[in-house]
């Protein structure tokens, strides 16, 4: 036996070594060919010509014919469009491209997909060859599943990005293009880009393949147009004609909301300005910024509800504002030459944080949303941004890679991940910057410089001006001198444990908790979702579906998540009102609240011992008499 062992012992010896030289297989990569010419600031020779057949309502079809004119023969590039201004992120719907063909007279011509660019198709075109034309169409999205919804038997949205191409090796502002589109009979379009209307087709404007991009249209069946100011219209459509009746008092908000923009920034960088607005329940929503338009998308209601609270009356504020402050002031890193060059968003926190700021500073100056319901909101904010213990490991600089990490896909954890907070809390740094402008001035300076000598600038310029981290520190600094780049950075680059509050404590308000919610609170609750993130730590769909657990908090504790249904409170079905009722059941000192849970097929009580009440956030005034957030939303004269 034991030769036997040492025979055996001997024989691994000799050949474990011979086994540890054998390697795996080991293979070299294949290099990267880059077979798409870059892009030159030089004149394409040649006007694109585009075709769009906009009628195929009831499959949501786009037909597409786009004749290109041809440089030489030889390899050339065509590409769809990618990264795509104000999505900051890549968000061409390139699988939606179907039946391309493209022909050089009577040939067709093979095209080849680019392996590593899928967005760019190749081919070779023969000598002697001026133009090819390119026939596709774009397959709408039918469903939410697939997609945003753009087309309906009542009206549709059409984004030039989803129905073109554009030859590769030039910057899109220097290639020229025609466009024209048949609409349904009847129906009504709008866009920033001037156009001439004959029957249901319109042809517009012979403009770049940039600004084309930049000036997307919506059509209606139910169609209404009402002249704000000598530049700026308001255009609606709707699924029912009764949402467009809106009275004269609700018309003269939005002109005050042009004027109260234009009397804070000094000019206007448009020719002329385009609000696009569908009230729908049928095609997807938007909020999306162009230079001399913007796509809006709300529920029915905001003209015939407007009485009931400020409900989406936010969003057109905000994006008249990114006329100003992302496309015509635009952060250097974000602006690209065409929609294949990858955008990077470090300016976020400017582009959408000051945005976000402004739209509720001029939401209130101009009676769009009362002074009360903005104030409302901003506690609303400033209490889910401060909640939110991701704030311990992921700076705001962070967040604004969100729209490419995870393009606005639902998020398990939002208190533990942060979301896209370059909008909110960047609205907080500006709001503080405000009150510290106000504090070392005496009074005498405001945000509302910065925002003149920042995007004030020529009249009528609606071109691109680029700015960094440095040039907006400096543009304060010349406001009034400070340590804007030390405080920028810090509330910017670095963690912060709680979200920046000085912007009310220093500007007469203060954060604090109620038993009893603001009216706009009460009106969020009503339309569905029972907030109740700073008591049990969690929020609630009226079916009781959970749909946010605050990390950290009671309910997660008892681990709760967003795949939890409640069935009972307390033994009895799940209302808001018992769920409500038993928290402050609760708080009296009787039994803690008892919830039964479900998930999936499964069942489970959970107890959730919290004595501390129902808590809703509202600001507090400090003091008595005007404070400088009572003068930053107050009307301009």
């Amino acid at each position: 036996m034991v030769r036997r062992l040492a025979f055996a012992a001997l024989l691994l010896a000799t050949t474990v070594p011979a086994v540890a030289q054998v390697q795996n297989s080991a293979p070299q990569p294949i290099p990267l060919e880059e077979r798409i010419p870059a892009p030159r600031d030089v004149d394409y020779p040649g006007v694109m010509r585009l075709e769009v057949d906009a009628t195929d309502i009831d499959r949501a079809i786009f037909n597409v014919k786009q004749t290109i004119p041809v440089v030489d023969a030889g390899r050339m590039t065509l590409l769809f469009p990618q990264w795509l201004p104000g999505n900051h992120a890549p968000r061409g719907q390139i699988e939606k491209l179907a039946g391309l063909v493209i022909k050089a007279g009577n040939r067709t011509l093979a095209w080849e997909r680019d392996p590593v660019n899928v967005y760019a198709f190749h081919i070779d075109v023969p000598a002697g060859v001026r133009e090819v034309v390119a026939t596709f169409q774009f397959l709408s999205a039918t469903k939410p599943d697939q997609g945003r919804v753009v087309v309906t038997p009542q009206m549709l949205n059409l984004q030039w990005e989803a129905v073109s191409l554009y030859p590769a090796g030039y910057f899109t502002r220097r290639i020229p293009v025609q466009a024209t589109v048949k609409y349904p009979q009847g129906w009504t379009a709008a866009s920033g880009l001037p156009s001439t209307r004959n029957g249901s087709t319109y042809s517009y404007q012979r403009t770049s393949y940039e600004t084309l991009q930049d000036s997307p249209v919506f059509a209606g069946r139910h169609f209404q147009q009402w002249k704000l100011t000598d530049r700026v219209n308001l255009n609606v459509v709707a699924d029912k004609p009764e949402e467009l009746k809106a009275t004269p008092e609700q018309i003269s908000a939005h002109g005050r909301l042009v004027d109260q923009a234009v009397r804070l920034f000094g000019a206007q960088h448009y020719d002329r300005y385009e609000f696009l607005l569908a009230i729908t329940e049928q095609m997807g929503g938007i909020g999306l910024e162009h230079h001399r338009s913007s796509e809006n998308g709300v529920p029915y209601g905001y003209f015939t509800e407007w009485d009931k609270g400020p409900g989406r009356r936010n969003l057109l504020p905000h994006e008249l504002v990114h006329s100003w402050n992302g496309k015509y002031r635009r952060g250097a890193d974000l602006f690209t030459p065409d929609f294949a060059t990858p955008m990077r968003n470090s300016m976020l926190w400017v582009y959408e944080g000051q945005t976000q700021f402004w739209g509720y500073v001029l939401q209130a100056r101009s009676g769009m949303v009362s002074k009360q319901d903005t104030l409302d909101q901003l506690a609303s904010i400033a209490a889910n941004l401060d909640s939110r213990r991701a704030r311990e490991w992921r700076p705001l600089i962070d967040t604004t890679n969100d729209p490419i990490l995870s393009a606005r896909r639902p998020k398990g954890w939002t208190s533990w991940q942060r979301s896209e907070d370059y909008y909110n809390e960047g609205m907080l740094i500006w709001l503080e910057a405000d009150a510290i402008l106000r504090r070392e001035t005496r009074g005498a300076k405001s945000m509302d410089d910065f925002a003149r000598a920042f995007f004030g600038g020529r009249d009528g310029d609606w071109g691109v001006v680029t700015y960094d981290f440095d040039e907006v520190a400096a543009t304060l600094n010349k406001v009034h001198p400070y340590d804007w780049s030390g405080f920028l950075r810090t509330r910017v680059y670095e963690t912060n444990k709680n979200a920046p509050m000085a912007g009310f404590t220093d500007n007469g308000y203060r954060l604090v908790y109620t038993e009893e919610p603001t009216p706009f609170l009460r009106g969020q609750e009503a339309s569905g979702s029972l907030d109740l993130t700073y008591s049990l730590g969690l929020v609630v769909a009226k079916d009781g579906d959970v749909t946010q657990v605050n990390w950290g908090g009671p309910a997660f504790e008892r681990g709760i998540d967003v795949n939890n249904m409640i069935v009972s409170v307390n033994g009895e079905g799940y209302s808001h009102d018992r769920l409500k009722a038993a928290v402050t059941a609760a708080k009296a000192g009787n039994a803690p609240v008892r919830l039964m849970l479900k998930e999936r097929d499964s069942y489970r009580d959970v107890t959730i011992d919290y004595r501390g009440g129902l808590r809703y956030p509202r600001l507090e005034k400090i003091g008595t008499g005007e404070g400088g957030l009572d003068r930053l939303l107050a009307p301009r004269k």
